[in-house]
């Protein structure tokens, strides 16, 4: 029952700024010594908070790496803490910066240098995922059963992750953001593209080197705000709307309560946005979110963190062990950083295809680059009492939407809450024996957590590392 310290750091690079936390970590074995080990996180205590600085870019496609490892180092010596002394974290890009062209190489670089991370690149789907657990959403929504929308307001996005009974039920993604206009000396200086899009019907639109006070900038800002009130009221229909990032909302129950985080939320709950040091529309974008009559409507909820929402979390891992009813490929194995969506089955099994399929799909949405899949784990949980009909029916429609694309590089991953991998594993290989099948049992996981599944020990079990992302409290 010792108690072990172990250190971590977490590091987001989003589209306007760079911010890094180091933290420390308190393990500990719940289960008792004569149960299967459970290592938790019993403490965790904020050693470093890095200040926000502008993300550095060498031109508008290319981040600049040397500048962000320079910064990433100074941050380790003021907390106290070698990179080789980091166990665990998460290196989080998100915003635009996940579209630059050296994205993927900064993340891996820095991943391989800055100690052992969980790389992962945040579409704007799972951004707004991660930013909800880290301003409290999430907890929120467990401890009230209310459905709460969590809009993460940066420099070029909001990112709405909606959660109720501490899942999330929907996300969408918006241009709308502190920096989609900016000024210099009192004038225009930028203009998104998507600003411009907006602008396209306008018989005068808004030109660089127009006034900063210009009525144009506040008629901008209305629309913007206007557009996030009629997506968190689902009135956003148009598919083909130029503020509109991606998907249409993904929720279909009515949102009670509103929670925002971001750069633009510090200026909303707490008036202060003396660490917002841009001449922008951040500022007035914040006043003009507070003031409409739509978005009063909502209930007010305070999150735990605003800026700093998403870096905070830093990635913690807890070991677990699998069931002994499971079956796995073992040439397949290990598998790093794999990430979970959940599959419900709480409806009846009858919709199973549906189910199933949706989970799918969402899978790709958030977790696929550049259209080419990544592998996932299909978390199913909540699943009743299954027939030997049932297992074939949910087995034949696993095959049905995964066994096509899979792969040694991309075998179907299950994760199931109750003991029925090993049946359901077996009836997977029984009616197709090529494909490569990892099953395993016992382990409960959620959307937004990754796992690596180790090699098969001699008792048959493997081990599993569950990556979750551990945001702080101020």
């Amino acid at each position: 029952m010792k108690t072990e310290k172990i250190y971590s750091a977490g590091i987001d690079i989003g589209t306007s700024t760079t911010k890094m936390v180091v933290s420390s970590l308190l393990l500990k074995n719940v289960a008792g010594l004569t149960h299967v080990p459970r290592i938790e996180i019993i403490e965790k205590t904020i050693l470093h908070q890095s200040p926000i600085i502008r993300t550095p870019f060498i031109n508008k496609e290319v981040i600049d790496m040397e500048k962000i490892e320079q910064f990433i180092f100074q941050q380790y010596e003021l907390a106290g803490i070698a990179p080789a002394d980091i166990a665990t974290g998460a290196i989080i890009i998100t915003g635009e910066s996940a579209t630059k062209q050296n994205a993927s190489e900064v993340i891996h670089a820095i991943a391989n240098t800055a100690g052992h991370f969980l790389v992962a690149t945040a579409g704007p789907d799972l951004e707004g995922i991660i930013a909800a657990k880290g301003a409290g959403t999430l907890q929120q929504s467990k401890n009230t059963a209310k459905v709460i929308a969590n809009i993460d307001i940066g420099g070029g996005t909001a990112n709405i992750a909606v959660m109720q009974f501490g899942e999330v039920i929907g996300t969408c993604t918006l241009h709308i953001g502190g920096r989609l206009i900016e000024f210099h000396h009192g004038v225009v200086q930028s203009i998104s593209s998507p600003i411009r899009k907006l602008m396209d019907t306008w018989p005068d639109p808004l030109s660089v080197g127009d006034a900063a006070e210009d009525k144009r900038v506040i008629r901008c800002m209305e629309e913007m705000v206007d557009t996030l009130a009629m997506t968190l009221s689902g009135q956003l229909t148009d598919e083909r709307h130029p503020l509109l990032l991606g998907h249409l909302p993904s929720w279909d129950k009515p949102i009670d309560a509103i929670m925002f985080s971001g750069g633009v939320a510090a200026c909303l709950y707490e008036n202060d946005c003396s660490e917002r040091q841009y001449d922008d529309i951040g500022e007035k974008l914040a006043k003009m979110l507070l003031q409409h009559e739509q978005l009063q409507s909502f209930l007010w909820l305070k999150p735990q963190e605003t800026s700093r929402a998403t870096v905070t979390g830093a990635g913690t891992q807890t070991t677990e062990i699998s069931g002994a009813t499971i079956q796995v490929n073992a040439d397949v194995l290990p598998l790093k950083n794999v990430p979970v969506i959940t599959c419900h089955m709480a409806s009846p099994l009858e919709e199973v295809e549906h189910v199933v399929k949706t989970a799918v799909e969402r899978a790709d949405t958030l977790f696929s680059i550049q259209e080419n899949r990544s592998p996932f784990a299909l978390y199913f949980s909540h699943l009743p009492y299954l027939s030997f009909q049932d297992v074939h029916r949910l087995c034949e429609v696993i095959l049905q939407q995964l066994a096509a694309k899979s792969s040694k590089e991309m075998p179907i991953i299950i994760v199931m809450q109750s003991d029925y991998a090993k049946v359901i594993g077996q009836t997977i290989q029984a009616l197709h024996r090529t494909v490569p099948i990892i099953c395993i049992d016992q382990i409960k996981v959620e959307t937004g957590d990754y796992i690596d599944i180790g090699e098969v020990l001699p008792s048959g079990v493997v081990p599993v590392v569950v990556k979750t992302l551990a945001f702080h409290s101020k």
